[in-house]
């Protein structure tokens, strides 16, 4: 399985690079929205774990771009900012699953 984790920090990287035991998966990592938009034909991962809130383009806006070029996409967003506001716009730009940062253990529903 290949998955992308998108989020401008490292740190967090790493933290889901370790709770999905990537052993047994193709891991790529990028730091912003943007970067995911135009690698994510390239990579052509099963799986993009998403943050919202990045420098250049924010995980709303790559999430809608990367589904209107590839309806198939499987997006999750994985954020901070767990509200009824945010859950709405992920839904919105495409995203299937929405995840907090604080129960990140519920990434592990993807690779299951």
């Amino acid at each position: 399985m290949r998955i992308l984790i998108v989020d401008d920090s490292k740190e967090m990287r790493n933290i889901i690079v370790s709770l999905l035991d990537a052993r047994n998966l193709e891991v790529f990592e990028l730091e912003d929205g943007d970067e995911a938009v135009i690698q994510y034909g390239a990579i052509k991962p099963d799986w993009v774990l998403m943050d919202i809130k990045m420098k250049r383009m924010n995980g709303l806006e790559a999430a809608k771009k990367i589904k209107e070029n590839y309806p198939d996409a499987h997006i999750a967003v994985v954020t901070k900012y767990d509200n009824k506001f945010f859950r709405m716009k992920a839904a919105k730009a495409g995203a299937e699953m929405f995840v907090s940062k604080q129960n990140l253990l519920e990434l592990k529903k993807i690779i299951t």
